[in-house]
């Protein structure tokens, strides 16, 4: 890939995140989940900790309620700056700095612990990440994943949304493939130790019916608004999508607008 398709990538990337509003997502939506990987991970006070592709902080700012130095990274600055305000609104104070999560500015095993929740599987090649989060973790450092798995209802969602949206850039791959096992064995190798993988769900109740999820994700979660736009002159593919999406909500209600969204939690230590 020449460095200007990757900048063009790049950019196209922090835009799709700038839309909606993902920091709404994150704490309306899937609120526990930066905390269930902080507590994964075992970060506490005295920890240098990482959080790459950290959005708005869901994961970070519990990070830094333990008493951890943290860092949080991402690729679009417009999350990090509600970060920032988010942090202050929890009285915690952190380092919110812009980067790529497949070219991380940081130096060899800086860090303790490296944590992504939901954030580094969207980075479109996976080993370029996936050896980024490993060489910035110290030897015994911990690193820790909560990553969206093909079966679970935001991989479904992401399946049924793949015939509407534009082909991907050669060579990316689909950001599920984070959620399985054999997946991420092979991304990381023998470059880690104690590598525990285990599959766990969120509970989503925060929607009163199909409909309303389908709507919310339009308004909010910057991939579904995106492949959206793409259908902007093909009225009829963009309704078709809407009965896509409202039906897979309706196949996982499981009685009141209760849904459960099964996640791969990863943790393992760099060898």
């Amino acid at each position: 890939m020449t460095q200007s398709v990757s900048g063009d990538l790049k950019a196209k990337h922090r835009a799709m995140w700038a839309l909606g509003d993902y920091p709404r997502v994150a704490a309306d939506v899937i609120p526990e989940l930066g905390l269930r990987l902080v507590r994964a991970c075992g970060i506490g006070p005295g920890q240098r900790v990482l959080d790459v592709a950290a959005g708005s902080g869901n994961a970070a700012i519990p990070a830094a309620e333990t008493g951890a130095e943290v860092v949080a990274t991402d690729l679009t600055p417009e999350l990090l700056e509600i970060g920032r305000r988010n942090a202050v609104a929890a009285g915690v104070d952190l380092v919110w700095e812009p980067a790529d999560a497949e070219a991380l500015p940081y130096a060899e095993a800086e860090f303790d612990a490296v944590l992504s929740c939901v954030g580094v599987m969207f980075a479109p090649f996976h080993q370029a990440a996936a050896s980024e989060l490993v060489r910035v973790t110290r030897p015994g450092g911990t690193i820790g994943l909560i990553n969206w798995t093909p079966t679970g209802f935001i991989g479904q969602m992401f399946a049924r949304m793949k015939p509407f949206a534009p082909p991907p850039p050669p060579g990316a791959q689909p950001p599920p493939l984070w959620g399985e096992e054999d997946h991420v064995r092979a991304l990381l190798g023998d470059r880690v130790a104690g590598l525990e993988m285990r599959r766990e769900r969120a509970v989503v109740d925060c929607f009163a019916d199909a409909a309303a999820f389908r709507d919310f994700f339009k308004t909010n979660y910057g991939p579904t608004i995106a492949v959206y736009r793409a259908l902007a002159a093909e009225p009829e593919r963009a309704e078709q999508l809407d009965q896509e999406l409202a039906e897979l909500a309706a196949e996982h209600d499981l009685g009141n607008g209760r849904m459960e969204w099964e996640y791969l939690l990863v943790t393992a230590r760099r060898a």
